[in-house]
């Protein structure tokens, strides 16, 4: 059950509107960063693998097979690194993974801006980011660099951010920060059933071999 749940939020996140619509992206010959998906696959996978190491647990026990149980801790092991090592990837890409998304979205607005090569590739990238996050420029600076590119890049709806707080930069943090901490909490959820079921699983060795014995 664990595992199905861990495999539906990593299959929400990934196929997540917001997301998708921005990191599918493409700016010229440059992919939009879609550094923020590793975790999710991370997560996907371990989910997958837990689905199926917990029937192996479930079928051992029934059976009282110490060998079926001892592959069910050792998957477990390898489980609980691979969770251990997306959390620390996490923890050191949270903020470089928002930065490099507002680095992509910059350049792209400042092709459609300046009107440089390929400024309606551009301008359909920065249109996408303000329809889908509901934004408008990234600064102060930006949104009175020229009156003429509000009407043609930013939703009329969207046009009061220009003035306030929720700028296309601030948006774009707050969208992968939330993500990343749903994927935070999600392993930290996992290694601790992980953590009970290693403990269970030794408590089931130990008397399975001590009912032998008898």
């Amino acid at each position: 059950l664990a595992g199905g749940i861990i495999l539906g939020v990593a299959l929400w996140l990934r196929h997540d509107s917001q997301t998708t619509n921005i990191l599918y992206l493409q700016l010229g010959d440059k992919q939009a960063p879609n550094t923020f998906y590793v975790g999710i696959y991370i997560l996907i996978a371990v989910g997958a693998v837990m689905m199926f190491v917990g029937f192996l647990g479930c079928y051992g026990a029934i059976q009282e097979s110490q060998c079926l149980l001892g592959t069910f801790f050792t998957c477990l092991v390898i489980l609980f690194a691979c969770e251990v090592a997306a959390g620390i990837w996490g923890f050191v890409n949270k903020d470089q993974i928002a930065k490099d998304v507002k680095q992509f979205y910059d350049q792209a607005l400042q092709q459609a801006l300046m009107g440089e090569a390929d400024a309606n590739n551009a301008k359909a990238v920065v249109k996408t980011f303000h329809e889908t996050l509901d934004c408008c420029g990234s600064d102060i600076v930006t949104a009175t660099f020229t009156p003429l590119w509000k009407d043609d890049l930013c939703r009329k709806d969207s046009l009061k951010s220009l003035f306030g707080n929720t700028n296309c930069h601030k948006k774009i943090d707050e969208l992968f920060s939330g993500k990343l901490y749903l994927i935070g909490i999600a392993a930290v959820v996992v290694a601790v059933i992980m953590i009970f079921e290693m403990i269970l699983s030794m408590v089931l060795c130990c008397g399975i071999r001590n009912s032998s014995v008898y």
